[in-house]
Order: structure tokens, then sequence, then C-alpha cells
């Protein structure tokens, strides 16, 4: 349970390889903590990332790994079921999700499907199953990341900033339900990130570090807000941005 100065005692990663979202766990207070499950495909990269969470979380933390697939939403009660029948689960960080490569899908619409299936299709379903297992329980955080490529489609990858626009409003509407519920959403739009996804891509403005959306998660987690961009810049930015004209 979180308790009056937020510090979580259990927090369940959808993405368990994401790096924005092993950040965020890190950033987390770990004073209380005594459970993280990592939830991705088998892999050896889930395995890699919940042995060096387990290093570097106080000891006592119990670091578990999860099956969850985002392209099977089928699946995905079940499996959030049985993370759950481990015991309860404070925070939910969905970070999940794919870039893709716009100029591969201009020259071939089909390669837009899987981006779709996995960021809005494979999004949309865990957060809505995780949300209703979460009432069910009577509490608990969500914690999604969008992006600031959801404010405002452009050309380079308007594929992408579609999927992250529609899991954002999902997540707005979603939270607004909640209200009154215990369960909360926070909606976290970062910038470009400098990680393995991005690596390669030339840097946008206001280029940011996963460690440092991480702490203005948190910050914005304790606080209780519903939206946080990060940097906090962005949001003067894109409030520009999604009133200019499209040319």
């Amino acid at each position: 349970m979180i308790n009056a100065v937020k510090q979580p005692q259990s927090v369940l990663l959808l993405g368990g390889t994401s790096e924005i979202g092993l950040a965020i766990v890190r950033a987390l207070p770990s004073d209380r903590l005594q459970r993280v499950v990592l939830a991705g495909r088998p892999s050896d990269r889930l395995d890699s990332a919940a042995a060096d969470l387990a290093r570097e979380l106080p000891g006592g933390v119990a670091v578990e790994t999860a099956g969850f697939d985002a392209d099977e939403p089928s699946t995905h009660r079940a499996e959030l079921q049985a993370i759950l029948a481990g015991g309860d689960i404070d925070v939910v960080i969905v970070a999940f999700g794919l870039l893709g490569d716009q100029t591969a899908i201009n020259a071939d619409p089909s390669e837009a499907l899987a981006l779709i299936q996995t960021n809005f299709v494979g999004g949309a379903s865990a957060l809505l199953q995780t949300a209703d297992l979460l009432k069910e329980q009577g509490r608990g955080s969500i914690i999604v990341l969008s992006s600031v490529a959801g404010d405002r489609a452009r050309a380079a990858n308007f594929v992408y900033g579609s999927t992250k626009a529609g899991i954002d409003a999902l997540s707005q509407g979603l939270a607004d339900s909640l209200h009154g519920s215990g369960v909360s959403v926070l909606v976290v739009r970062p910038g470009f990130v400098r990680t393995r996804m991005t690596e390669g891509l030339e840097e946008a403005p206001f280029s940011t570090t996963a460690e440092d959306v991480a702490a203005d998660t948190v910050k914005a987690w304790k606080a209780g807000k519903d939206v946080v961009y990060s940097p906090k810049v962005l949001r003067a930015v894109m409030g520009t941005m999604k009133v200019l004209p499209r040319p």
C-alpha cells in the first residue's frame, strides 16, 4: 500500500526492458519497497534487467519477472491476474511501445499495422485491464508513457504520433472515469529521449535522458498530477505548436 508520503510497497513495469520504465522504478521511493515485477516477453534482456535492478535496489526487495505479451490482448487479463495473485500492486508503469520506421511505412503501409497493434491496441488493452483489476483491489496508481509526438502529428513520424495521441486520449478519459475509485492515472509526455530506441536518430531540441524523465515523472506522481511534460519547457512549446497553422 502507498503510504501518506507516497512510498509504494510494490511496482509492476509492463515493458520490463524499457529504459525509461526501469529508470522510473529506480527513481520511486524505495524505503518501503518490497516487490518489483518486470513483465514482458521472456528473453535474456528481461532476465538481465531484473538482475541489474536487484543489485541496484536496497536489499530485501524481491525483483521478479513475469510473462506479458503486448501484442496478444486476449492474454492480458490472465497475465495480470497471475501477477496480482502474488500480492497487491501499488504502482503500474505502462512503458512498452515501438517507434517504427515512417519511411518503411510510406513504402509499404502494411508496415504500420505492427506499430498500431503494439502501441495502441496492446496499450489500450493493458490500460483498461489494469485499471479494472486495480479498481477491484480498491487502490493503485497507473503511470502511462505517452509522448509529445501525440500532441502534433508530423510527417516524419505521424503513425507513431497517432498511436501516442490515441493512448494519451484514452488515458485521460480513463483517469476521469476512475475518479473516486482510489485509482489514479498519470500521463507522461517526454520529448526526444536518448535511449536504445532512438539511437542513431538526429536529436530534437530539448533532448533529455531516461533518468531526467524518471525524475520529472516521480515528482509529478508525488504531487498527484494528471499529466507531466519532460522536460517541462515542452508544455509551452507543444501548446504553441498545436495552435500554429500546419504548414
